[in-house]
């Protein structure tokens, strides 16, 4: 089967759907990894800071977005603040900007899809319909053939939206959890550091 041919099954809605799938796979790959190897690093990072190694925040120059926000937080703040919530949330926005921006378009990608998958169904069942009243009027295979190819793009739309929508709200769902654990390294990462402080100082 050529290419030719695909094209005139799916026409150019099914390709502007194969297009959105491509981009909804390679979007869905990044983000899971990027934030399962952010988690990783910084599970493994943060374990220095609870052991009373503060140098590992302090002296941090990576692109880690947990452990820029903390070394963030803890420049910042002395102490406990009310004001941590608030800037653990603007700083969370910032450093994470790439997965937020991808999660925006894989929301775009569940509601697109099967709208052009519901255009492409329409076009192709108005060129059916036009093609049979002209010449098979009598010949039912004409018809369900025709039906056959306008819906395969519904199909298509379908699924791509069904597992883009199930990824975008897992990864939803665990960068909310990010955040709040975001907030709360931040306050231990405070507690730690103040306690190393008045360790030294007394020494």
């Amino acid at each position: 089967m050529d290419l030719e041919t695909i094209y005139g099954l799916i026409g150019p809605c099914g390709v502007a759907i194969v297009i959105i799938g491509i981009a909804a796979v390679f979007i869905c790959s990044r983000s899971l990894i990027y934030t399962a190897l952010s988690w990783r690093e910084f599970k493994q990072r943060f374990l220095d800071v609870q052991r009373g190694d503060e140098r590992c925040l302090r002296d941090y120059e990576g692109s880690n977005p947990f452990l820029r926000i903390i070394k963030d937080i803890v420049q910042t703040h002395a102490s406990h603040s009310d004001d941590i919530r608030a800037e653990v949330a603007y700083l969370f926005n910032r450093n994470f900007k790439t997965a937020i921006n991808g999660l925006s378009i894989l929301k775009m990608i569940t509601v697109i899809s099967p709208l052009l998958g519901l255009l492409g169904t329409v076009s192709g069942m108005l060129m059916v319909f036009d093609a049979v009243s002209a010449a098979a009027a009598q010949n039912p295979e004409v018809l369900a053939r025709g039906i056959w190819q306008a819906l395969i793009t519904t199909v298509m739309g379908l699924t791509v939206a069904i597992p883009t929508m199930v990824i975008y709200y897992f990864l939803s769902l665990r960068m909310r959890t990010f955040q709040i654990e975001a907030i709360e390294h931040s306050y231990r990462a405070i507690v730690i550091t103040k306690k190393v402080h008045e360790r030294k100082e007394k020494e």
